[in-house]
C-alpha cells in the first residue's frame, strides 16, 4: 500500500521534530518545510527536508505537486507572548498571513487534511481552572489573537472549499523524545521546565518565582504540562480520524493534572542534583492561579491518553535531550528532488 504523505510545516521545531519522527515511526512518509528560524536542521531525523518560508507560494505550489501530499501539520508559528506585543507585525504576518498563504495553496492542490497547533492562549484569562473547548475566548495578547484568527479562517475555508481541520489546543508542550534520538536544540526557551533546567546546568543560574501568595498549596501558579510523545499521538489520532470522513472539530489538550512553578523546580533540581539559587519576585501580570485543559473530549472522541503524565518522567526526558547530545543521523534533503537551486 501506497503510503501516505504527510508535510510537516515547522517541522524543524521542537514539537514538529518530535511529531515528524512520530509519523514516520507509524508508516507515512513525512516532507518537512521549515525556513530554520527558530527550527535546527539537526532535529529533523526522519522523512524529506525542505528549507523554505510560507512567503514563498512558488515554493508551496512546488512541494504539492512535487509529492501529491495527503495531509498537513502545521507548527510555524512565532510563540513568545511577550515578543508579541512588542512586535505584533511580526506575529500577524506569520501566524495569519503566512497561514492563509499554505491555506490557499491546499485548496489550490485539493489537499483537504489540516491539523493545527493552536494554544490555550486563545482563550485569554480564564474564567474557571480547567477549560474546555467551549469556554470563551478573549485573547489578550497578539500571540493568542493571531492563532484566534487562524482557527476562524479555518471555519471558512472548511465552510466553503471543504478542507477538514482539528485544531489542538495545548499549553506546556514539555518532556523530549523517550528514545533519546532528538535533541533539544532551541536558542531560546519560553516554558518553565527548560528554563530551570538551562539554569541548573549553566553554572546554577539563580531561578526566579514569580509570585508566591496565590491561592494554591504552596503559593506558586499551577501549570499544565504535557509530554510531547503525548501531544504526538493526539496530532496523529486527529488526523486519521480526519482521514476517515469526521468532521472538523477542536481539542484542548492536557496532562489531567496540574504542577505547580515549586514543584517543577523541585523535581528538577532532584533530577539534575543541583540544590537551585531561588529569587522570589513579584507576580506578574495577567497570570492566573490554576490553567489547566479540560481534555475529556480528546479521551472520549479520540481514544487518547497521556501515556507519559508524571512530571519526573517529563523532567528526565527534557534532561536528557539537553544533556546527552545524540550523534546526528538526519534525512534526505529535497532541493534536487524538486530542482531547487
Amino acid at each position: 500500500m501506497k503510503k501516505k504523505k504527510v508535510l510537516i510545516v515547522g517541522g524543524a521545531g521542537f514539537i514538529g521534530s518530535h511529531i515528524n519522527k512520530m509519523l514516520d515511526d507509524a508508516g507515512y512518509s513525512t516532507i518537512v518545510l521549515d525556513n530554520l528560524s527558530t527550527g535546527n536542521r539537526k532535529s529533523v531525523v526522519r522523512g524529506t527536508f525542505v528549507e523554505g518560508d510560507l512567503n514563498d507560494t512558488k515554493l508551496l505550489d512546488k512541494i504539492f505537486k512535487t509529492y501529491h501530499i495527503d495531509a498537513v501539520m502545521h507548527f510555524a508559528a512565532f510563540i513568545d507572548v511577550g515578543e508579541s506585543v512588542h512586535h505584533p507585525l511580526k506575529y500577524y504576518q506569520n501566524n495569519v498571513a503566512n497561514t492563509l498563504n499554505l491555506l490557499s495553496a491546499m485548496h489550490r492542490h485539493n489537499v483537504n487534511i489540516f491539523i493545527f497547533s493552536s494554544t490555550a492562549a486563545i482563550f485569554g484569562i480564564p474564567q474557571e481552572n480547567t477549560i474546555r473547548e467551549d469556554h470563551p475566548k478573549h485573547p489578550i495578547n497578539p500571540y493568542g489573537s493571531s492563532k484566534l484568527m487562524v482557527e476562524e479562517m479555518l471555519t471558512s475555508f472548511d465552510a466553503a472549499y471543504g478542507i477538514k481541520f482539528s485544531a489542538l489546543r495545548y499549553f506546556n508542550a514539555a518532556g523530549g523524545d523517550p528514545d533519546g534520538e532528538i535533541q533539544n536544540f532551541k536558542k531560546k526557551e519560553t516554558n518553565l521546565i527548560p528554563i530551570v533546567l538551562r539554569n541548573l546546568m549553566q553554572n546554577n543560574q539563580p531561578i526566579t518565582i514569580n509570585g508566591t501568595d496565590y491561592p494554591t498549596p504552596d503559593g506558586t501558579c499551577i501549570r499544565d504540562y504535557i509530554h510531547i510523545y503525548d501531544l504526538g499521538l493526539a496530532h496523529i489520532k486527529a488526523m486519521e480520524q480526519l482521514m476517515e470522513g469526521q468532521n472538523s472539530t477542536y481539542y484542548n489538550l492536557g496532562n489531567g493534572k496540574g504542577f505547580s512553578v515549586k514543584e517543577v523546580i523541585q523535581c528538577a533540581s532532584e533530577v539534575v542534583n543541583i540544590t537551585p539559587k531561588i529569587i522570589l519576585g513579584e507576580r506578574r501580570a495577567g497570570d492566573p492561579p490554576f490553567l489547566l485543559a479540560d481534555s475529556e473530549k480528546a479521551y472520549k472522541e479520540l481514544n487518547w491518553k497521556p501515556q507519559y503524565p508524571e512530571l519526573k518522567t517529563i523532567i528526565e526526558h527534557a534532561f536528557r535531550a539537553l544533556h546527552h547530545p545524540p550523534s546526528f543521523k538526519g534525512c534526505k534533503t529535497a532541493m534536487d528532488e524538486m530542482d531547487i537551486k
